[in-house]
């Protein structure tokens, strides 16, 4: 049984999976308490002991190329001592495998993998083996740029992942209300805009409040957009999408297929598949406890 780690995502979550890519024990502790090694530790904990013997372990961490922080790598020669150290992996990566190995792209050889949430990851599989790039920094979408406009925070953040994270779509939603536009959303919160939260935007949308559509809608948009380029390069069988894009799945694959649809060749748009992951907020981790096992 290997242990995956994923601290992408606002929170540390843990799977403990076996060789058949059965999730044997899952437990979570919010990365807001204390240190990111405690709230590792808290989550693993947690896991291994509704779990039995573990061999070896790897963490998905946010960006591609991300070093393992020593703190981290203690935590785990405490809670599993006599493993291998364990590997750092991109979270996007970790989860391209992960959807290769048991979730929507089963057998297939040339995959995308991108999830949103509170960063923009992405992974790629060419040929049946994981892309790294060059310099271990293959999937790093949250700099693609798809706007000409320069804004402070594509520059901080990366263009896509500025308007598409969790937070990059909170402030769209709050520029909108500022430029004079009503919301819902405004009202939530007795007029406070740094109140906002993404799941008052998709509940807002969910219930026709104007803004809240229209900023969805772009979101879409701009991901479909991002989608193309990528389609465009890599020429993948599938595309699969997770955290926030999967999770409202119902508001946003329709835009995001007609825009990345229309961005393509015809040739290439009526072959590409474009599908939401199965695997929920579990890929990076799953796909981390399956890449412990590979040589670094």
């Amino acid at each position: 049984m290997n242990l995956g780690l994923d601290l992408s995502d606002g929170a540390a979550r843990v799977v403990i999976v076996n060789e058949h890519a059965q999730v044997l024990a899952r437990a979570e502790h919010p990365l807001g308490a204390g240190s990111v090694s405690q709230a590792a530790a808290a989550a693993m904990r947690r896991a291994l002991a509704g779990a039995g013997d573990v061999q070896r372990g790897a963490v998905a961490l946010t960006h591609p190329g991300e070093a393992m922080p020593a703190e981290l790598e203690a935590a785990f020669r405490e809670l599993l001592p006599g493993t291998p150290s364990p590997a750092a992996v991109g979270a996007g990566l970790a989860a391209v495998v992960a959807e290769g190995w048991c979730g929507a792209a089963r057998g297939l050889a040339n995959v995308v993998a991108l999830s949103a949430g509170e960063h923009v990851t992405a992974g790629i599989v060419l040929n049946g083996k994981p892309w790294h790039g060059s310099h271990g920094l293959a999937g790093s979408v949250a700099w693609l740029s798809l706007n000409p406009v320069e804004r402070e925070d594509y520059r901080r953040f990366g263009g896509f992942e500025a308007d598409v994270s969790a937070s990059g779509i909170v402030r769209r939603t709050v520029w909108r209300i500022k430029a004079g536009d009503s919301s819902v959303v405004a009202q939530q919160n007795g007029g406070d805009l740094s109140r906002i939260t993404i799941d008052q935007v998709l509940q807002g949308a969910r219930a026709n409040d104007g803004v809240c559509l229209s900023v969805i809608r772009d979101t879409a948009k701009y991901i479909g957009m991002a989608l193309s380029n990528l389609a465009a390069t890599l020429d993948p069988e599938v595309m699969v999408l997770g955290g926030l894009i999967a999770t409202s799945g119902d508001m946003l694959l329709e835009g995001i297929r007609l825009e990345c649809g229309r961005r393509l060749g015809p040739a290439q748009a009526e072959r590409l598949r474009i599908v939401l992951s199965p695997l929920g907020h579990d890929a990076a981790a799953i796909g981390a406890a399956r890449l412990a096992s590979e040589p670094q």
